[in-house]
């Protein structure tokens, strides 16, 4: 969809009228500089702003003076009392001094220069700068408010989602000990099974013993020597 037609006629929102103002004297100056570049014209444009500022453009190669002395040679026009010369210098001084007077207002602001300054304009000059002071203000504690309720919305975001994790974990927990219990009549046979295998005889490990004499046989041999003897004596009797 193209761009609807704006009605020409004056835009009564001051900050609508300065960016207008900004975009089509940035527009003016580009078409006519490239007119100036690419056909060789000599093109001299004056704009003054409502505030009262100077916005010009000369061709390349060619001067404000040169192009309005041409301009006033084709137009035949001549002043009576004064010439443009004298005329553009008057406007370009008043310019300066406007210039002047709002650098030096704007050190004074900052503080960087007070000099000159009575006791009455002081006073002003702090009343002015409480004011600016206490907007600021208003619009840092706006700041710092917007930020607070965004740190909130985060902790109780997070708190939230720490409460959910929590629970799943306490859910996790009960689905196990509901597990357990429901194995826990399996875990008794078990139990009982090993039981069982306890109730078999008790197998001792083998020891080796060190190689010894019998001493059954000895006692047997030691015997039999001594009714050996005992029935030898009877005999010499």
């Amino acid at each position: 969809m193209g761009r609807g037609k704006i009605a020409i006629k004056r835009i009564e929102n001051t900050s609508n009228r300065q960016v207008t103002f900004s975009k089509r004297r940035g527009g003016l100056l580009k078409k006519a500089h490239e007119l100036a570049v690419l056909t060789d014209a000599r093109i001299g444009l004056i704009v003054f702003s409502a505030s009262g500022k100077l916005y010009q453009y000369q061709s390349p190669g060619s001067s404000m003076e040169e192009i309005i002395d041409r301009f006033l040679i084709a137009e035949n026009i001549q002043f009576e009392n004064r010439n443009i010369h004298q005329q553009l210098h008057c406007e370009i001084t008043k310019i300066r001094h406007e210039t002047d007077r709002l650098q030096l207002n704007l050190k004074q602001i900052t503080g960087e220069d007070l000099t000159g300054l009575t006791v009455n304009d002081l006073n002003q000059l702090e009343e002015q700068l409480e004011f600016s002071v206490g907007k600021v203000r208003t619009r840092k504690n706006e700041l710092l408010n917007q930020q607070l309720e965004n740190l909130h919305r985060k902790v109780m975001f997070e708190h939230q989602v720490m409460m959910e994790q929590q629970h799943e974990i306490e859910e996790q927990k009960e689905r196990e000990i509901r597990e357990m219990g429901f194995l826990e009549p399996f875990g008794q046979i078990l139990d009982d099974s090993r039981s069982l295998l306890h109730l078999g005889p008790e197998i001792h490990p083998f020891q080796l013993q060190p190689i010894q004499p019998n001493l059954q046989e000895a006692e047997l041999h030691g015997h039999r020597r001594q009714l050996w003897l005992k029935e030898a004596v009877m005999e010499v009797q």
